[in-house]
């Protein structure tokens, strides 16, 4: 039987970003230099396949540094820990490394600066994120206050509207944040704001390469996991750009095939922790079912790479 004809348009960038390449591989390095079992606080990056994956080599994951015994290494997550966090290594006398992405130590540097100056923080980003943790655990209570829309803004009590900054997650939606920022402006026009956009360059180059892609597709996936902040923010961006079907799957299993009945055009794109092995296995699902021509939608070229702490470039 003939299978229908398909175009796939192929994002680019997608998938893996430099600060999650850097933290799968601190945790690659860590065991080879230290053998197993290393400890991970918190899921490395926000991928089940590759999680399971360095679980395989002997990476133990754990939600809490009291989980973990005091001679073995424990390595940080890509999303940042607040402070506490080596401070209570350092006191058990661990060997620790930490994978936080360095954009998002950027902001914990910015937000520590804004600190110093006296001003108080408001930082833009969805409650319970393990980013958002992070960046807020920089700093004492009450020093940052976390907002995560516009009618936030309107409500968020403030100890000096002339004595605030702020930083944002950076993993949100461009668009989202753009009018959040907007609002905090109006309401308190002496904000300081960062030198440069927080949200990260993988981040915007991802749904860039989205809203160029989506107008032209019948059907959108994007290969991420549901806890995957930037993966879902692809999905809203799609939708948004005019895909009227933008589904998340984390692997070709997920792939909802009644859903997609009749499709001429498809759009794939991929999160900043999603590997490229599980975005060419959907490709591959759809190979089987159609005939696909595949039609590269290019935005951006990438070419940053990030170094690993300089523990692990030393021997043991």
């Amino acid at each position: 039987m003939t299978k229908p004809a398909l175009t796939l348009y192929l994002a680019a960038p997608r998938g893996f970003c430099a600060g999650v390449d850097r933290a799968i591989k601190i945790v690659e390095m860590a065991l080879a230099k230290w053998g197993a079992p290393v400890f991970v606080r918190h899921e490395i990056v926000h991928n089940k396949f590759v999680v399971d994956g360095l679980r395989d080599k002997g990476a133990v994951f754990v939600e809490e540094l009291s989980e973990c015994p005091d001679d073995r290494p424990v390595i940080f997550s890509a999303h940042g820990v607040p402070k506490s966090v080596p401070q209570a290594a350092q006191a058990r006398e661990m060997i620790y490394v930490d994978a936080t992405c360095p954009l998002v130590s950027k902001v914990h540097i910015e937000a520590q600066r804004h600190s110093d100056n006296g001003l108080q923080m408001i930082m833009i980003g969805h409650e319970g994120h393990p980013e958002t943790v992070g960046t807020m655990g920089q700093l004492p209570d009450g020093e940052v206050l976390l907002v995560e829309t516009v009618d936030d803004v309107a409500t968020v009590q403030v100890r000096n509207p002339d004595q605030l900054a702020f930083v944002t997650q950076t993993t949100l939606s461009v668009d989202d944040t753009k009018d959040i920022v907007a609002a905090l402006h109006t309401r308190f026009p002496n904000i300081v704001g960062p030198h440069k956009e927080d949200i990260c360059y993988a981040t915007t180059n991802r749904q860039e390469a989205v809203k160029a892609m989506a107008p032209k597709c019948d059907a959108m996936l994007v290969v991420g996991a549901p806890n995957s902040s930037n993966s879902k923010r692809l999905v809203e961006v799609g939708a948004r750009a005019g895909c009227t079907y933008a589904q998340l799957v984390q692997r070709a299993t997920d792939i909802d095939w009644r859903a997609l009945d009749g499709i001429t055009s498809m759009g794939i794109t991929a999160g900043a922790s999603a590997p490229e092995v599980l975005i060419n296995e959907v490709i591959d699902a759809f190979r089987d079912r159609y005939d696909v021509t595949v039609e590269m939608v290019e935005t951006a070229v990438e070419n940053v790479e990030f170094k690993v702490p300089r523990v692990l470039r030393v021997p043991a």
